[in-house]
C-alpha cells in the first residue's frame, strides 16, 4: 500500500516506536508524559495497552493514531516515518489505514445509524449507492442491519457503540484503536462488545489496540502492553524495561 507517494509494501512490523518520547510544556514546567517508549505490534494482532491514569499509555495511543507527534524518537506504520509526515498525510493515514473507537460514542444525534456509519466514506468521496451499500455491510458486520433507520436516541448503550464500531470499520482499516471502548457500558453490554472485537481481530484480520484499565477487558487481547510513569514496563513478549 502506499500513502501519499510513500511505499508501505514491505514486511515490517506494522507498528513500531524507536525511543519514543513526549514532553508537554518547557522549562521548570516540563512534563514528560513518554520515556524512550521502544514498542512493536504486529499485523494481525490483538494487544491491550494498560496503566493506572497518568502511566502515558493514552499518549501512547494519540501518537500510534497520528492525533499528536512525538518530541523524540521514530515512529514507523507500516515502515513509513510517521514522524516526518506533513499534516495532510498524516489525516490520509487516519482515513485510509486507522478506526477509531472511543469510550463516548461520538455519534451525531439527529442522524440514522446508517447515516453515521456513512461519514467516513463521504469524505472518499464515494457515491450515495456505494456508501449505502458498504455501510449497511458494516451494520450487518455488528449485528444492526435491522436497526439502519434508528437515530442514537432509539438505541440502547451498547447498540451506539456497535454503530461506532461499525463507523470504524467500514473503511475497513489496517489498525482498530479502542480508547476504553466498554467504559461507558454496563458489564453484560461490555463483554458483547469485547467479543465482537475480538471477533474482527480474528476473522476479519484487523490488527486490534486497546486502551483500557480493566483487567477483565483486557483478557479478550492476545497480548499485554502495560505502561507505568511514562515508561513501558511490560511490553507483553517478556522485553519490557
Amino acid at each position: 500500500m502506499t500513502l501519499g507517494g510513500l511505499d508501505m509494501t514491505e514486511r515490517v512490523p506494522l507498528i513500531e516506536f524507536r525511543g519514543i518520547g513526549k514532553r508537554y510544556g518547557t522549562g521548570e514546567y516540563a512534563f514528560t508524559a513518554l520515556h524512550d517508549i521502544d514498542l512493536t505490534i504486529d499485523e494481525g494482532e490483538f494487544v491491550a495497552i494498560m496503566g493506572p491514569s497518568g502511566s502515558g499509555k493514552s499518549t501512547a495511543m494519540n501518537i500510534i493514531g497520528a492525533l499528536d507527534r512525538p518530541s523524540w524518537g521514530e515512529y514507523l506504520f507500516a515502515g513509513v516515518h510517521v514522524e516526518n509526515l506533513s499534516n495532510d498525510q498524516r489525516a490520509m493515514l487516519r482515513r485510509k489505514y486507522l478506526g477509531f473507537v472511543f469510550q463516548g460514542f461520538n455519534l451525531l444525534a439527529r442522524t440514522t445509524a446508517l447515516e453515521n456509519v456513512e461519514l467516513p466514506l463521504i469524505y472518499r468521496g464515494m457515491s450515495t449507492k456505494e456508501r449505502h451499500k458498504l455501510a449497511r455491510a458494516a451494520l450487518d458486520r455488528v449485528g444492526l442491519l435491522e436497526w439502519e433507520t434508528h437515530t442514537p436516541a432509539e438505541l440502547s448503550g451498547g447498540q451506539q457503540q456497535r454503530v461506532a464500531i461499525a463507523r470504524a470499520i467500514v473503511t475497513r482499516p489496517k489498525l482498530l484503536l479502542a480508547d476504553e471502548p466498554t467504559g461507558s457500558l454496563d458489564s453484560a453490554r461490555s463483554v458483547e462488545i469485547m467479543e465482537l472485537l475480538r471477533e474482527l481481530n480474528r476473522e476479519d484480520g484487523i490488527t486490534v489496540a486497546l486502551v483500557t484499565h480493566e483487567p477483565d477487558m483486557a483478557t479478550y487481547a492476545s497480548r499485554r502492553i502495560i505502561f507505568k510513569d511514562g515508561h513501558l514496563v511490560d511490553d507483553g513478549r517478556g522485553g519490557g524495561a
